[in-house]
């Protein structure tokens, strides 16, 4: 009786902490990559004692007899969660920087944040189908377990982004994010372009960098995140850097107010004027550009169309806070005529103060 009951606390305890984990790991943005890492593998741990404990009840997930709908509805839940939890553990893993570098596999941040949010939210379901089945009050139930599903889908896909976008703020030392060793370059060297924020809005005077996944204090100056990778390209080669630069209309302060002008701008197909930048005299041409509403910026749409590169290579570095490219790689390929695009890295906006070592690695390649 007394190993029963202890067993029973012991379950409770880790029941408790697995969904306090889940909910710290929400707000990533204050805890931190390392202390986010930290925590998912207690997760884990404390999953493994769950199933150590449930194990009687998880094997009854495969005992196909006659069950109340109630009991069916569990274990369907109970099956989902299981499944997605294993995903999310390969996914972990994939987008992990600091205890898993070296495992690649499903690495996109989106499918991480997906999946964390279906984990949160089954696992809610799951744990108020214990009371569901327990309980008279069987509409009451149904409707907090409808509450609690839907809170924790607004909390994976409305609230984290949010405080991603307005309460994150990255400080780096300038010196030692861009500095490391040099790559040599066969030929002329290239020309690199970038598009950011920065010189391109009208920033208030009290803005820091908590306006956006884009924008970064670098001994306490504001920078953009691609011309952080202008910068760590230039330390590699000493090759020339130029920035797209609006020569009307700059773009607002406010990170949500930029994203809808350049929504209407995508959406109206603008091309908005920026000062010349001639490509006549390189090889090579490296633009580094945030992705914005999946594509190219609009004035980097402008540079492109506004110069031939006919005979040229043009590498392509995305900054994105999701994954991949988007639309952008073939969007560019109808932009700049006579080109020969190449994808050379698209970059997760957390991972670019620490992209140098890569950044060098990858010229160090295609200058072979």
């Amino acid at each position: 009786m007394e190993k029963h009951k202890s067993k029973k606390t012991l379950g409770i305890i880790i029941d408790v902490l697995m969904y306090t984990i889940l909910l710290v790991q929400m707000i990533y943005v204050f805890t931190g990559n390392i202390v986010h890492e930290i925590l998912g593998i207690g997760f884990f741990i404390c999953l493994a004692g769950h199933i150590v404990i449930k194990r009687k009840q998880l094997a009854s997930l495969f005992r196909f007899g006659k069950k109340p709908a109630s009991r069916q509805f569990s274990d369907i839940v109970m099956i989902l969660l299981l499944l997605a939890i294993i995903v999310l553990m390969v996914s972990s893993m994939g987008v992990s920087r600091t205890i898993f570098p070296w495992f690649r596999y499903a690495g996109s941040v989106d499918l991480h944040v997906y999946l964390a949010t279906a984990v949160l939210a089954l696992s809610v379901v799951h744990g108020g189908m214990h009371g569901y089945i327990r309980t008279k009050k069987k509409k009451r139930a149904a409707v907090l377990i409808a509450i609690g599903f839907a809170a924790a889908i607004a909390v994976g896909l409305a609230l984290v982004p949010y405080l991603n976008r307005h309460f994150k703020v990255v400080k780096i030392n300038y010196s030692e994010a861009v500095s490391g060793e040099k790559a040599d370059w066969n030929g002329n060297k290239p020309l690199v372009v970038y598009f950011t924020r920065v010189g391109n809005t009208d920033f208030e005077a009290d803005v820091d960098a908590v306006s956006g996944a884009s924008l970064m204090l670098a001994d306490d100056e504001l920078i953009g995140n691609t011309q952080l990778i202008a910068a760590m390209i230039n330390d590699a080669l000493d090759c020339d850097v130029k920035a797209i630069t609006l020569t009307g209309k700059k773009y607002p302060s406010s990170y949500g107010d930029t994203v809808s002008a350049a929504g209407k701008e995508l959406k109206n197909n603008d091309r908005p004027e920026i000062e010349k930048i001639d490509v006549s005299g390189y090889d090579t041409v490296i633009l580094v550009y945030p992705l914005w509403w999946g594509t190219v910026p609009m004035p980097a749409a402008t540079f492109l169309e506004g110069n031939d590169f006919t005979g040229k290579k043009l590498y392509l570095i995305a900054a994105q806070g999701s994954s991949g490219y988007g639309s952008s790689i073939e969007d560019i390929k109808t932009m700049a005529n006579g080109a020969e695009v190449q994808e050379a890295m698209s970059i997760y906006c957390d991972d670019i103060p620490a992209s140098r070592q890569d950044i060098g690695d990858w010229l160090k390649k295609i200058s072979e």
